[in-house]
């Protein structure tokens, strides 16, 4: 059985932040759609995205738990 992961909290970071997933993807230097289907959870998150994301995102190492395992 597969977890599925809910990422709203994400989202909302992201948009809170940079005003959309498109100008954040622009940051991280993936497509849209990629960072869609990141947060969307049909592609999954490499070690190095969270820790890109985080550091781009101001999200402390003891918030990643809920911020891209919840």
């Amino acid at each position: 059985m597969s977890v599925k992961y809910e990422y709203r909290k994400l989202r909302g970071r992201i948009v809170e932040k940079y005003g959309s997933i498109s100008a954040f993807s622009e940051l991280v230097d993936i497509s849209r759609v990629s960072v869609s289907n990141k947060i969307t959870g049909k592609i999954g998150f490499t070690q190095d995205d969270i820790e890109k994301w985080a550091k781009l995102l101001d999200i402390d190492p003891d918030d990643y738990g809920s911020y891209f395992f919840a």
